[in-house]
């Protein structure tokens, strides 16, 4: 090839350049309807079609933010909640895990198990929150019981299936190689089975928000729930909707969260890239 002939990687940056228009595009059109979504809430607003009170405009709503962060009361009770959230969120991945893997592996503990995982999946479990109160009071105990006692069962069914899921050839090929059941379960089970069980976990993480929320509402006390029903009874709108905005922005960190950590977790795995539901 002579000096005069331009060489191929030449063309390399303007190939880069264009993935990433073509990237952020995506992106732009990707947070458009909710572009639509905030002009139409704050056309609507200004156009006086429902009254201030029943929807404030959206310029009104972030000012309202603005002044819980300013005070302070943001960062209070969006500490509360996702501590109470998270820490059952956590208990609720730890033990569903564990159970959903030693009932894939023992008779005994699925034949006990499988009846109460098969009725409690698909119950409205927020129902059973006046038991926790009259049994734990009004603590966090309770609320952060009440998150793990909805959080676990999708976990628990995405670990049975994950690991039910594993190629039978490859546990006897490690057995028939010499493999304890503690190195089956470290080194081929659970690396096996984690982008199933990472798939639960995804579930679980904004049913916990949610549990906690609603347990708030009606709980009372300090948190983004319990802070919105303060600002109901009190007629204090523009509170009410500044609560939906706070919840709305940590619903949506936390799932792009657990999205990152789940990429880089199966980063040797095809699911990597898997597209989230946001």
């Amino acid at each position: 090839m002579s000096a005069d002939t331009p060489a191929f990687p030449s063309a390399a940056p303007g190939l880069r350049l264009d993935r990433v228009a073509a990237a952020a595009a995506q992106r732009v059109a990707g947070m458009l309807p909710l572009i639509v979504l905030v002009v139409a809430w704050e056309a609507l607003a200004r156009a006086h079609i429902l009254s201030a009170f029943l929807l404030p405009p959206l310029t009104v709503v972030l000012d309202r933010v603005w002044d819980d962060v300013l005070s302070g009361d943001l960062l209070l009770n969006l500490g509360v909640t996702l501590y109470r959230a998270m820490a059952g969120f956590a208990i609720a991945a730890v033990a569903g895990v564990a159970l959903g893997i030693v009932m894939a592996r023992n008779a005994a503990v699925r034949w006990f198990f499988d009846p109460i995982v098969s009725v409690g999946f698909p119950m409205p479990k927020i129902a059973f929150l006046p038991i926790f109160m009259l049994w734990l009071g009004l603590y966090d105990v309770s609320k952060i019981s009440m998150v793990v006692f909805n959080a676990i069962f999708p976990v628990i069914t995405a670990t049975i299936a994950a690991a039910e899921g594993v190629d039978s050839y490859l546990l006897w090929s490690a057995r028939s190689l010499g493999a304890s059941e503690r190195q089956l379960l470290r080194e081929i089970i659970l690396p096996a089975a984690l982008p199933q069980i990472l798939t639960g976990l995804q579930v679980a993480l904004p049913i916990s928000l949610i549990v906690e929320i609603v347990t708030e509402m009606l709980m009372g006390g300090t948190g983004l729930g319990g802070a919105m029903i303060g600002a109901s009874r009190f007629a204090d709108s523009p509170g009410v909707f500044a609560g939906i905005v706070e919840i709305a922005i940590a619903g949506l960190a936390l799932v792009k969260g657990i999205a990152i950590v789940r990429r880089h977790l199966l980063v040797w795995h095809q699911e990597a890239e898997e597209p989230t539901t946001v």
